[in-house]
C-alpha cells in the first residue's frame, strides 16, 4: 500500500509539475476579442494621397500609447491606463483576415514607450525601464518575469511618461519630462533662476540597454533644455537621436503687456532636434518662434517677444505650429512607400493649433543624408472625424504612437478611443536604383 501510494503521489506530483511548466509558458492564455464596438470612424474617411489607404485592425483596446510590430505582424501596444489589469497587449491576426482578433494582455504597470530591439520587448512604466526576451518569431517568454532596467525616475502628476529609443552601440534613451510647464515660481509669472528641475527633468538620460537594475544616478544627462519629449527615434542613417518638443504653455496670463491671446495660441513652435551628447535646447529660458523664425527670450526671464535668446543653444532642425503636440516620431525604412518617403520623418500629433483649425493628424518631414530636405506636411488627416473650424462634435481620434510593420506598412494609435489604424500603399513604385536602395 505504501508502495502503491508512493507510486500516485509521485505521479501526480509529475503531472502537476507539467501543468506549472506549461502554464509558465503560456503565461496567460490568449482571449478572442469580443464584437467591436461600432466605428466613429471608417478607416476611408482619412485623408490620405493618392495610392494610400487606412483601415482598422483593432477596436477597444483602452488607452494605446506607443506601438511596436513584430517580423511577424503581431502588434505590441502599451496602454496609458491598465485595462483588465494589463498595461501592454500583444494583438495578432490569425485568420489573415485583417483584423486583430486576438488579444493577450501582460504587465501591470500603465506607461508609453514600448520598442523591439535585438531579441528584446523594451517598454517603460512612468519611472522605470523593462525588458522582455523574445523567441525566434519576437513572441515573449516569460511575460510575467521582465527585467527591469532601470528605476527611480522622476515622476509627478503631469508629463510623466517616459519614451524610449535605443541606438545600435547599445544605449538606451529616456526622456524625463519637466512637470512644471514653464519653470514659474508658485503662483507668479517669474521664472526660476536657475530652473532646479533641469537636474533630474526636462531632458534625455542615457542608460545601457542590457544592464539590469540601473538607477536614475547610473545614468547620463544626454542632452537638456527639452520640456518634454514624447516622441523621438534613432536615425540610423546619420546614427543620430531624432526628438519631438512639446513646447510651452500660455504667455498672456502674466504678461499681457507683450502678448495677446491670439499670440498665446499662435506661440511657441514644436520643435525638432537632432540631438548630441551635451546639447542644450534652452528650455525654459527660450523658446523658438517659427513666425519670426528665431530664438527669443522667454518672459519668465526678461523677454518681451523680440528679445533673442542665447546663442549656445541649439537650433531646431524643424519648427511646427504651436500646440499640435507631436507625441511620436518614426524614420521610414521600408520599401512599401513610395521612394520619397524613404528614410523620411513621421510625426503623430495629438493635438491641435486652433488658429489654423488643423490637428490630430499624421505629419510627415522628407529626409536627406540624415537632415531635413523640405518642408514638413500632413500626411494622414481627419482622424478627429470633424471639422476643426466648425466642430459639430467631439473629436474622435488623437494620434499618439506610430510603428513601421514587415510589409512597410504604416500603423498609428489613437489614446483616445483605442483604435489602432493601418496605413497602406497600392500606388505604383518608382523603380530604385541600387545607389539608392
Amino acid at each position: 500500500m505504501n508502495k502503491t501510494l508512493f507510486s500516485l503521489t509521485c505521479l501526480l506530483t509529475s503531472v502537476l509539475a507539467t501543468e506549472g511548466v506549461q502554464a509558465h509558458v503560456r503565461a496567460i492564455p490568449p482571449t478572442k476579442s469580443v464584437a467591436a464596438p461600432k466605428r466613429s470612424i471608417n478607416p476611408t474617411d482619412v485623408k490620405l494621397p493618392a495610392g494610400f489607404s487606412a483601415s482598422i485592425v483593432a477596436d477597444g483596446v483602452g488607452a494605446p500609447r506607443h506601438i511596436a510590430v513584430s517580423k511577424t505582424g503581431d502588434v505590441y501596444v502599451k496602454l496609458a491606463k491598465l485595462k483588465d489589469g494589463k498595461g501592454i497587449y500583444r494583438l495578432r491576426d490569425t485568420n489573415n483576415d485583417g483584423v486583430m482578433d486576438e488579444r493577450v494582455g501582460f504587465g501591470d504597470y500603465p506607461g508609453t514607450g514600448i520598442l523591439i530591439h535585438n531579441g528584446y520587448l523594451y517598454a517603460s512604466s512612468n519611472n522605470s525601464v523593462f525588458r522582455y526576451k523574445l523567441n525566434a518569431n519576437e513572441e515573449v517568454i516569460a511575460p510575467d518575469q521582465p527585467e527591469k532596467l532601470v528605476s527611480g525616475l522622476r515622476e509627478k502628476e503631469r508629463d510623466k511618461s517616459k519614451s524610449i529609443a535605443i541606438d545600435g552601440a547599445g544605449n538606451l534613451y529616456v526622456n524625463i519630462a519637466s512637470d512644471n510647464d514653464r519653470c514659474r515660481e508658485p503662483n507668479s509669472g517669474k521664472g526660476m533662476m536657475p530652473c532646479p528641475l533641469l537636474d533630474s527633468a526636462a531632458g534625455i538620460w542615457r542608460f545601457k540597454a542590457d544592464v539590469a537594475n540601473q538607477v536614475f544616478s547610473d545614468g547620463v544627462r544626454f542632452a537638456t533644455g527639452l520640456k518634454n519629449v514624447v516622441g523621438l527615434d534613432w536615425n540610423t542613417k546619420s546614427n543620430t537621436l531624432f526628438v519631438m518638443m512639446h513646447g510651452r504653455g500660455a504667455f498672456d496670463d502674466f504678461y499681457p503687456q507683450y502678448y495677446t491671446p491670439q499670440q498665446s495660441a499662435e506661440l511657441p513652435a514644436e520643435t525638432m532636434y537632432a540631438l548630441k551628447q551635451g546639447d542644450d535646447a534652452g528650455w525654459p529660458y527660450i523658446y523658438y518662434d517659427h513666425i519670426q523664425k528665431k530664438k527669443l527670450l522667454a518672459p519668465e526671464y526678461g523677454g518681451d517677444g523680440k528679445k533673442l535668446g542665447t546663442a549656445k543653444t541649439i537650433d531646431p532642425v524643424a519648427a511646427f505650429p504651436a500646440h499640435l503636440g507631436p507625441n511620436a516620431l518614426l524614420f521610414y525604412t521600408g520599401n512599401a512607400f513610395p521612394e520619397r518617403y524613404r528614410n523620411g520623418a513621421f510625426i503623430a500629433f495629438h493635438g491641435q493649433s486652433q488658429p489654423l483649425h488643423k490637428g490630430y493628424m499624421v505629419g510627415f518631414v522628407p529626409f536627406k543624408n540624415g537632415k531635413p530636405s523640405g518642408p514638413w506636411e500632413i500626411f494622414a488627416d481627419n482622424f478627429a472625424g470633424i471639422d476643426l473650424a466648425k466642430p459639430s462634435g467631439p473629436v474622435q481620434h488623437r494620434p499618439c504612437g506610430l510603428a513601421q510593420g514587415p510589409d512597410g506598412s504604416l500603423y498609428v494609435t489613437d489614446d483616445l478611443n483605442g483604435t489602432i489604424f493601418k496605413i497602406s500603399y497600392k500606388g505604383p513604385v518608382a523603380k530604385t536604383s541600387a545607389s539608392k536602395k
